[in-house]
């Protein structure tokens, strides 16, 4: 059964539902890192008991259904399209963020914190199933700097918006109203974006696609290996931030909870504008006739090496160049993120793959996050203070530098069956991309 099969007719624009994209990866970030905000809260904490580990194991708990699901939301989107399947998981994640405010025990907790996370899971997969047919490659790293905008605005805002609800009223209603106001960005998905979901033609072909570069061929590949292991460190500081920034701002640089959300706004905005940036650069570069993988590359090395100097905020006396280095640290980070998403997930990657490709990698972004808050948080409580937390983003931010240079290479991307791709198909008319 066709749904809604006269909408295909209706011209959609392109950039205007990257921009929904990106208000929905927004959206997805306030929701999963408003909790930073009430674990740098007092009563929150009292209110459950919490100690050092346990804050780290439930700033990780979205992190782990939400990679558990990458492969299967990718394996979706690549079938079913992205209307559909993003809308239903939309509503899902915002009534588990709202129900947060309304649970009284810890296990109902990490469950309504685990539902977040398997719902975020179609946002990045949708997104790049999105993008790859509808942009260029001298167009991706723009789309893809503004579409990362909303996952860094989305910390950026929600941390001191969720800090100032909370020291207004109480965390109860933070969560409650941060999860439903999210609800208004589904009028205009529905009707902005034009229904994609397919034919049964159609999913005979986007199955033959998918075939042509099975799961097997991907994981054979050193280019996807590379991006594992990139994304994982790139996540690794970024949700460093998102799950620890408060507490460490509050807890070992004397800041009030309002100030610390204001602090994370800065790095959270500084990280989005040379995302955006570097994403347009590298671009223009490109569409110069410079070679995509070598142009991106150079802006990814920068980017690991820039984030590194997380360490000089670490080890300096002075609370203000402590400040300082956590802001520009992050922003500088922003040069890795548009170039690192574009090649490993789309410049390097089949058209065919891209849906299954990005759930792989985003295994490894949620790895990162889970590894990220968990083990920080027990580094914390080793250590008594945040250096050997940030001893550690140093440590993954070179592997990352490192592994850019060796593993991403054109003649190493995923092989594509073009056997497979050439079988014919049952009275299917249109050809596969």
């Amino acid at each position: 059964m066709d749904i809604g099969r006269p909408e295909r007719i209706r011209r959609e624009n392109p950039w205007g539902v990257l921009i929904l994209l990106a208000l929905g990866l927004l959206i997805s970030f306030v929701d999963r890192t408003s909790l930073s905000a009430a674990l740098a809260d007092r009563s929150f904490v009292r209110e459950f008991a919490l100690t050092s580990v346990e804050r780290g194991w439930l700033n990780s708990a979205v992190f782990w259904s939400y990679g558990v699901f990458q492969m299967p939301m990718g394996w979706l989107v690549d079938r079913y399209g992205v209307k559909w399947p993003y809308s239903v998981c939309f509503v899902l994640w915002c009534l588990a963020a709202a129900a947060t405010g309304l649970v009284s025990t810890l296990s109902a907790l990490i469950v309504m914190r685990l539902l977040i996370g398997v719902a975020e899971s179609v946002v990045v997969p949708a997104t790049y199933r999105y993008l790859a047919n509808n942009f260029e490659e001298t167009r991706k790293g723009t789309a893809l700097g503004i579409f990362s905008i909303g996952g860094k605005m989305g910390p950026a805002l929600g941390a001191p918006i969720a800090a100032w609800i909370i020291v207004a009223y109480s965390w109860q209603v933070m969560f409650i109203a941060t999860g439903l106001v999210g609800l208004i960005w589904l009028m205009p998905w529905l009707r902005m974006v034009k229904n994609d979901f397919p034919s049964r033609q159609e999913l005979a072909e986007a199955k033959q696609r998918a075939a042509s570069v099975p799961l097997r061929n991907l994981l054979a590949s050193p280019v996807v290996w590379g991006g594992l292991v990139n994304n994982f460190c790139y996540s690794y500081f970024a949700f460093y931030c998102m799950t620890w920034m408060p507490a460490y701002l509050v807890e070992q640089r004397g800041l009030s909870l309002g100030d610390s959300g204001l602090y994370t706004f800065f790095s959270f905005a500084g990280i989005a504008i040379v995302a955006a940036l570097a994403g347009w650069a590298a671009d223009l570069l490109i569409a110069r006739g410079n070679d995509a993988v070598f142009v991106r590359k150079c802006f990814i090395v920068a980017g690991f090496i820039g984030g590194t100097t997380v360490l000089l905020g670490a080890y300096t006396p002075s609370s203000q160049m402590a400040l300082f280095w956590n802001v520009m640290s992050l922003t500088l980070l922003g040069l890795v993120t548009a170039n690192n998403l574009a090649l490993c997930k789309l410049t390097l990657i089949p058209k065919q793959a891209v849906g299954l490709n990005t759930g792989l990698q985003q295994v490894a972004t949620s790895l990162g996050g889970g590894v990220s808050a968990s083990l920080s948080g027990w580094l914390l409580h080793v250590g008594g203070d945040y250096t050997l937390p940030m001893m550690a983003i140093f440590a993954f931010l070179l592997i990352g530098a490192t592994n850019t240079v060796v593993m991403l290479r054109r003649e190493w991307a995923p092989k594509v069956d073009e056997i497979a791709l050439a079988r014919p198909h049952d009275g299917l008319s249109r050809q596969p991309d």
